[in-house]
């Protein structure tokens, strides 16, 4: 089977919108965890500042999660293993970055049949 550019491509763009969104979500993760230490937010004062902290702070998790993913995806893009993990980090990547995303996922799903 040719090799072509598209899962090198596909695994770049992951890496680079894993890479990118993980950078952006951690410093913001650890500034609402500085904040809320800050402002002594404790969680029996109220239920509107406790709820929004504890919900950001939960799509920050969430939002780590798919970061990893998206980088490991964009490994097993470049080394052409496991398309599988290879197309799920693709679409972690589009929750990272929907252009980057797309087009991971339109490179991995048509180079198929360059994976092991």
């Amino acid at each position: 089977m040719e090799k072509t550019w598209m899962p090198t491509v596909a695994g770049i763009l992951d890496i680079v919108a894993g890479a990118l969104s993980f950078f952006g979500v951690t410093l913001a993760f650890f500034g609402i965890l500085v904040l809320g230490a800050a402002r002594d937010i404790d969680p029996s004062m109220g239920i509107p500042e406790t709820l929004i902290l504890t919900t950001v702070v939960i799509f920050a998790i969430f939002a780590i999660i798919a970061d990893i993913l998206a980088i490991i995806g964009g490994i097993y893009a470049l080394q052409r293993k496991k398309w599988g993990l290879a197309l799920t980090g693709s679409i972690a990547a589009f929750f990272a970055s929907w252009p980057l995303g797309i087009a991971a996922i339109a490179f991995t799903a048509l180079s198929k049949k360059e994976f092991e």
